[in-house]
């Protein structure tokens, strides 16, 4: 990273902002953490950055309208759970730098994701030793105020009693300046930005306490009374920053699934210079071609080939395949995945944004930001919940004003610490995130968290067939031909015009194709759930279904793709299919739970028979159009019905678009055009059922998280507010609310099914 970088006139100077993000308007460095986007709106980027000090919704709205007021950005999207932010700006109008600017401004901290792990490690460091220095405080305040407690009438002199405060006073000063700086701060920011958050209404009750106690060690004749509560105070804040140093330890677990994926690049690599020796560089100055040496334990930095030495590879994180991979000369490896054999040499193929590991991160990354409707709905209680607080705490010292001023007070301290509308905003998001760390563990990528809510409520499964149902890898059997033509040459034009379509269908054909070279095409498209047609040789070539070719059919089982030019029939391409393995076990598990499971495809009945039969599906469509099949789908949810679509994510988009849940299955997905909520990379149906129970785990959790919120916040608020409460236990039973919330959650993080 460039230190030097001189920012654009309107950057914020070193002065106002970090130098090292300063440095980061050099557009060199955009890539690191951006994406540019292509066609007409080029230069907008979308970053995607990690933000501290955020603890509740309010907080996550915050930095929203902080960064919104910038000119230049387009959108802003930032989760508080995760601790991310999302955001479009415009190379033309703004640089980095000036919205970080904004976030910094708002009283947070900014950095790009490379950065994330050490900034949290540093944050967190800070927060122990804030914790250790409260709980050390705490302990001596309790040690002086025990004989106080203990001692009846006459039996502390005075002087003692006044000695004995104030040593409590002196003591519970680090409490005050250094353990509880993160709710001043916030505090201090909210008022500035005329804004409220959680940290307000808990500063506001610390520096009351604080004040009614001094004033009653130096003045203990006023209003204010005798009373001092030095161990109240100092015990509330150990208690809020236990809670709030296991949130943020509990935070970083129920999200590491995602965090690991994002961290699984080494940041160095050896490269092979010209002169034939390793050197030691930067992982982004590879490109395609390159030679490089991949040491045992090291991670893959690059999609690409092995050319010298035999290995396994750890693709656990990134394909749910459990077991290491043996690779050997010339197989493909993945960036991200962990070399765990041998020291072994690689050509680079893909790089970057380009890699299978990146679209991964980007797709983690959204899941990060996203927020799902139930958190959208307890974000919006969250702010006017805590102007409530505030205005609960206000009747409540009126209410207790007249039997003691001091107690009062203290009363409407405990309202202020009690409330924990944190638990109702991390009721929802914290269990999702978890739950979509878990599953990425297991090669199961999540799209959106919505999703999750969505598929835990299905109860009917429409499968399509080929590549979902049956091996992505369709073997060419046999080929008939017109009297025009022979076997071969018909095999190469079909390769030809397949080589345009991930279709396991088309790659079954252009694998077949061994010997020549493919013509060249003109205009090859797509024509969803029908076949390929293009341009060869002044032709019009198509290649697909019977009724896609023109062709009249005969009633041969069996899977058939035909070729067809203008004057018609050309050859027919005979094709075996392999069922999954994990194909009937899935099945009929699904079908044990009570879900209605049907196949949806294109093929021709005799078949989709064949397969059908074979794994235990009874309820069979075939022979449908891409209209015909989301017709079906729509019906079906005419009747009542929560449909869950599960495909292989190439075709078909308005039908896997149209179903209230969508789930693309196989390896040779392209994630980065994936439409499905859901990716299943391992291409194991197996995960299906185990996907599903797990998202109803989920939404179990999250109706605990609700439930707990809203029972907790019921009954100690009006304790709090009729003075029932003392203000240590207020302090407890908030950072144990939040605990809750987030100990539940994260049973969501641990490993659900193989």
């Amino acid at each position: 990273m460039q230190i030097d970088t001189i920012p654009k006139p309107g950057s914020p100077s070193s002065s106002t902002l970090p130098q090292d993000l300063v440095a980061l308007d050099d557009a060199s460095e955009w890539s690191s953490f951006s994406e540019k986007n292509d066609g007409p709106q080029s230069h907008i980027w979308e970053s995607r950055v990690a933000v501290e000090g955020m603890h509740c919704a309010a907080c996550a709205f915050a930095v929203e309208k902080a960064i919104k007021s910038v000119a230049g950005v387009v959108s802003v999207e930032v989760n508080a759970t995760s601790g991310r932010a999302r955001i479009a700006w415009s190379e033309d109008r703004t640089r980095p730098s000036e919205w970080m600017k904004a976030v910094f401004n708002a009283g947070y901290q900014v950095y790009p994701r490379m950065e994330t792990d050490s900034q949290r490690r540093k944050q967190n460091r800070l927060l122990l030793w804030r914790w250790l220095v409260s709980g050390f405080c705490m302990m001596q305040v309790m040690m002086y105020s025990y004989p106080v407690y203990v001692a009846t009438s006459g039996d502390l002199a005075p002087d003692m009693l006044n000695l004995l405060r104030w040593a409590s006073w002196v003591l519970t000063l680090p409490v005050i300046f250094f353990s509880s700086g993160p709710f001043f701060e916030s505090a201090l920011t909210d008022l500035r930005q005329k804004r409220i958050s959680m940290d307000s209404p808990v500063a506001l009750g610390i520096l009351i306490t604080f004040f009614v106690s001094t004033l009653s060690t130096f003045w203990p004749s006023g209003w204010w009374g005798k009373e001092v509560y030095f161990d109240s105070l100092t015990m509330f804040v150990f208690f809020l920053l236990t809670g709030r140093w296991l949130e943020a330890r509990l935070r970083s677990k129920t999200a590491g699934s995602l965090d690991a994926l994002i961290s699984r690049l080494p940041r160095t690599i050896e490269k092979k210079d010209e002169s034939g020796t390793f050197v030691r560089v930067s992982i982004r100055s590879l490109k395609p071609g390159d030679v490089v040496r991949v040491y045992n334990g090291e991670a893959f930095p690059a999609d690409g080939r092995l050319i010298e030495g035999h290995t396994s590879a750890d693709e656990a994180l990134l394909t749910g395949e459990s077991a290491p991979v043996n690779k050997d000369i010339g197989a493909e490896v993945i960036a991200g995945s962990h070399n765990v054999g041998a020291t072994v040499i690689m050509q680079v193929d893909k790089v970057g944004s380009s890699t299978q590991y990146a679209q991964i991160v980007a797709l983690m990354e959204r899941v990060a930001i996203d927020k799902p409707r139930l958190a959208v709905i307890a974000d919006k209680i969250a702010k006017p919940f805590l102007i409530g607080v505030i205005v609960a705490a206000v009747i409540s010292g009126l209410f207790l004003w007249h039997s003691d001023p001091g107690k009062a007070l203290m009363g409407a301290v405990a309202v202020l610490i009690v409330t924990c509308p944190c638990a109702l905003s991390l009721a929802t998001p914290v269990a999702m995130i978890a739950s979509a760390g878990s599953l990425a563990r297991q090669g199961i990528l999540v799209q959106k968290l919505q999703a999750i809510e969505a598929i835990a409520s299905v109860d009917t499964i429409v499968f399509d067939k080929t590549g979902t149902l049956t091996m992505d890898r369709i073997r060419l059997s046999d080929i008939k031909v017109s009297q025009h033509l022979n076997p071969d040459e018909a095999l190469r034009l079909a390769a030809s015009i397949a080589q345009s379509s991930l279709h396991p269908v088309s790659r079954a054909i252009v694998r077949a194709f061994k010997e020549g070279s493919l013509m060249p095409i003109l205009d090859a498209r797509d024509v969803p759930g029908e076949g390929l047609i293009a341009g060869i040789d002044g032709r019009t070539i198509r290649l697909g279904s019977a009724a896609h070719c023109g062709i009249a059919e005969d009633a041969v089982p069996g899977m058939h793709v035909f070729l067809a030019d203008d004057r018609g029939f050309l050859a027919m391409f005979s094709l075996e299919e392999e069922v999954r393995a994990d194909a009937e076990a899935a099945i009929t598990k699904l079908k044990e739970r009570g879900y209605e499971v049907q196949m949806l495809t294109g093929d021709r009945l005799s078949s989709a028979r064949l397969v059908a039969e074979k794994i235990g599906i009874t309820s069979l469509f075939a022979d449908f159009k891409p209209g015909q099949k989301l017709a079906h789908i729509q019906e079906l949810q005419k009747q009542g019905h929560k449909v869950a679509m599960v495909g292989d994510g190439l075709n078909d988009g308005p039908v896997l678009a149209g179903s209230d849940v969508s789930v693309a299955v196989g390896q040779a997905v392209p994630l980065a055009q994936a439409k499905s909520d859901f990716v299943v990379q391992s291409a194991r149906l197996g995960s299906l059922p185990a996907l599903i129970e797990q998202a109803r785990k989920t939404m179990r959790i999250v109706k605990q998280n609700l439930v707990w919120a809203a029972v907790y916040n019921a009954i100690c608020v009006p304790l709090a507010v009729l003075g029932y409460l003392p203000a240590w236990l207020a302090g407890l039973g908030m950072a144990s609310s939040s605990l809750f919330v987030i100990l539940n959650a994260a049973r969501l993080a641990r490993k659900q099914f193989d």
